[in-house]
């Protein structure tokens, strides 16, 4: 199998781990996702959302929140990459 060039990707696992460890390991972890496939991430950043677990599954469970309050939390985002092609 073909090892698959590396300049097409944004981050190795190794990558990813280091920057990880940044982060509390108590932090909890979303993933941005649409439709099908598979795309690059940008680097994780933390946002403060709000969980609404009656949404549409195109709208996720999550979202940011719009203020502060008791119902919201940090989490660890990790967006995928968008692409206008």
């Amino acid at each position: 199998m073909t090892k698959p060039d590396k300049s097409t990707f944004h981050f190795t696992v190794g990558e990813l781990i280091e920057t990880l460890l940044t982060f509390p390991p108590d932090t909890p972890v979303v993933v941005s996702g649409y439709e099908s496939g598979y795309e690059n991430f940008y680097p994780p950043t933390i946002a403060r959302l709000a969980h609404h677990p009656d949404n549409m599954y195109w709208d996720g469970q999550f979202q940011r929140a719009e203020k502060p309050d008791e119902n919201s939390f940090e989490a660890l985002v990790l967006e995928r990459e968008v692409r206008h092609d």
